[in-house]
This record gives C-alpha cells, sequence and structure tokens, in this order.
C-alpha cells in the first residue's frame, strides 16, 4: 500500500477507469480500476484528483490492477484559480516525470502545494503564485535539471545581490553589464538568485521574475511542447478580459 493522487483517468471498456497515479514511493504508475465506472462502486467517488489516497494494487508491467483505495482526509473541492493551478501541477507531473521512477521529496511537495491551494481564498493569487514556484522549483531540482543560482556561469563568482543577470538555459546566470541578450534567456536581479536559492519568496519583484524563469526551463524541459493549462487559461481571458491577471495556473 502507498501514499498517492489519482493525476488523470479515462474510460476503460463498459465499467473500469485506467488512472495515472502519483504515489510516495513508486512515482506515477498507471492503474486499471475494474468496475469503477459502476453505479455502486465503492471507487467511483474517490478516484477523482486531488483527493489523497492510500492505494494497493497487484500485477506486474506498466498497467497494474487496482485492488483498494482509501481516502487519507477529507477533502474540500478546488475552485477558481486554486482548481486550475492544480490541475497544471499536475499535468507538469504527467509530462516531465518517467513511470517507476519514485521521488518522495517531489511527492511531498506536490502534498504541500495541494494542501496550501485548498487552504487559499479566491482573494489569494498572489499566494498561488508562491506555491506555483515553489513547486516548479522543487521540480526541476528533483527530475534533475541542475539549477545554478548561487554562482556567476563564467568565473564561479558568488552571485551579487545588486547585480543584474541573464539566466541562460543550459549554462546559468551570466552578468549582465555589458552583454548583449543572450537568446534562450531571462534577465534577473541577482537578489532574486539568491531568493530562489534559500528558498525566499517575499518580495513581489522575486516572485514575478521567478515565474519568468520558471516558464523559461519549463518550456525548455518539455521541448516546446505547451501545456493545456495554459491555453485554457488564455481561452479563459480572452472571454473575460482582466479575469486571469494573477494567472496562477501558468508556469
Amino acid at each position: 500500500m502507498d501514499r498517492g493522487y489519482v493525476l488523470h483517468s479515462y474510460p476503460y471498456r463498459e465499467t473500469s477507469l485506467i488512472l495515472q497515479a502519483w504515489t510516495e514511493k513508486h512515482g506515477r504508475m498507471g492503474l486499471v480500476a475494474k468496475g469503477a465506472r459502476r453505479p455502486r462502486s465503492a471507487h467511483r467517488s474517490l478516484l477523482v484528483p486531488f483527493q489523497p489516497l492510500a492505494l494497493d494494487w497487484f500485477g506486474r508491467g506498466e498497467l497494474r490492477t487496482l485492488k483498494t483505495a482509501e481516502p487519507l482526509v477529507p477533502a474540500t473541492p478546488l475552485a477558481g484559480q486554486g482548481l486550475l493551478s492544480a490541475f497544471y501541477l499536475n499535468e507538469l507531473l504527467l509530462k516531465l516525470t518517467h513511470r517507476d521512477d519514485p521521488h518522495e521529496g517531489l511527492f511531498d511537495a506536490y502534498d504541500s502545494a495541494i494542501a496550501q491551494l485548498r487552504g487559499i481564498s479566491k482573494s489569494g493569487e498572489g499566494k498561488i503564485e508562491v506555491v506555483l514556484r515553489r513547486f516548479e522549483l522543487r521540480l526541476l531540482q528533483e527530475l534533475g535539471y541542475a539549477l545554478e543560482l548561487a554562482h556567476e556561469a563564467r568565473t564561479g563568482e558568488p552571485i551579487d545581490p545588486a547585480r543584474e543577470y541573464w539566466y541562460v538555459v543550459e549554462r546559468g546566470p551570466v552578468a549582465a553589464e555589458g552583454e548583449a541578450r543572450h537568446a534562450n534567456a531571462v534577465r534577473l536581479r541577482g537578489l532574486t538568485l539568491i531568493d530562489l536559492e534559500r528558498g525566499r519568496f517575499e518580495e513581489p519583484a522575486t516572485v514575478a521574475q521567478a515565474k519568468q524563469l520558471m516558464r523559461l526551463l519549463i518550456h525548455h524541459s518539455l521541448n516546446g511542447q505547451e501545456l493545456a493549462t495554459r491555453a485554457l487559461v488564455r481561452d479563459l481571458q480572452s472571454f473575460a478580459p482582466g479575469a486571469g491577471k494573477g494567472e496562477g495556473s501558468e508556469a
């Protein structure tokens, strides 16, 4: 048995579901939930995203068979920007993690992020941004995308909080003075880099620049694939101008 969440599900045959589950000790895995779509199935209301579960299964290979699923805690519904943001986290895990590759630290980060999104009110867009940035940073670190945040890439000198830097993909921070604009890079304060290294998100400028950096690095990690949640946010904004100013569900 393992702690886990359902990231995504789709119908299988007449009464079953295929699940993409995110688990603490086994990573992302595929499960068949037999009979889960039957009206009287005990699993019908449980196998939904963002519900913390205790999962048990049997079998081997790419697709195991779900044996039991039990709720770990009551889960109040997510709504608004919090819901879109939670789906964004699920999409990152689906597209950037590998099957059967456990990351217990990343599981804890996801578990914490979902709990925080559930607790943030509709007016807490700034807080949502911090939750997303913390998770994205942990995701990239856990998956081996080396983020150099403490030293200048060219000289190895410590980052100066008073200077400006270009953060260049696959290279790291390069001092901006006298440097032309770099392709595949964003310009950041040295203080932002230091804040990210230390996990500090108190300053609005740090949160805003961290969003630019995470968007750049995640886009690179996805090899240019577009995230469905980003497209959805753009569509919603086009119908309701100004409604998504915080862009809480975007990287």
